[in-house]
């Protein structure tokens, strides 16, 4: 690391991520419109501005950061879901290989304190790593329930894979009204 910008090769990696579709996604040949990984941090992130008020024992610019860099190493290694065939230990190391060389392009500085923020995620022994993982959780299914209305299609693997994942305020309370909003639309369209 150097203590100057490679902005060219950092604007080229970070731009690889508006264009790398969240692979869950992809394996439904329904969905034309397959969000990507840029499209779910900057959206993760928004959400974490809103619980400020919230959720005070938090330091939320810290969660933002967090939001921003938990999913960067995807630039490199792409999108690895646990139906890749990719143990969790070969993804870990895939993606903080990838971490490290995207932080090669940033000062020394600011590519240490990125790559803690991606650790205190990864490692999930901080308030603000496990409110970004359940924000993390929450996006997918908000996402899953805009399929389902727009698409036709039924996701519910993903709310499956999710039940337990949502233990704290305001996540709880978003999970419920978001599944209630699904089964109600789920009603009226059967009848």
């Amino acid at each position: 690391m150097v203590n100057s910008i490679d902005i060219l090769k950092l604007g080229e990696v970070v731009g690889n991520l508006k264009h790398l579709k969240r692979t869950g996604w992809t394996k439904w040949s329904e969905i034309k419109e397959v969000e990507t990984v840029a499209c779910h941090m900057y959206r993760m992130a928004l959400f974490s501005m809103s619980i400020k008020e919230l959720r005070p024992d938090l330091d939320i610019d810290r969660v933002i950061k967090i939001c921003l860099v938990h999913d960067l190493a995807e630039a490199l290694v792409g999108d690895i879901t646990p139906h890749c065939g990719v143990s969790d230990l070969e993804k870990f190391t895939l993606e903080k290989e990838g971490f490290q060389k995207i932080i090669n392009y940033l000062p020394k500085k600011t590519g240490d304190e990125w790559y803690e923020y991606w650790m205190e995620y990864e490692k999930q022994e901080t308030p603000e790593a496990r409110c970004v993982k359940q924000l993390d959780k929450y996006d997918m299914i908000a996402q899953a329930y805009y399929y389902e209305k727009t698409y036709n299609i039924d996701l519910s693997d993903f709310f499956n894979s999710t039940e337990k994942s949502f233990f704290e305020a305001p996540f709880i309370e978003w999970n419920d009204t978001l599944r209630n909003s699904r089964n109600e639309f789920k009603s009226r369209k059967c009848t």
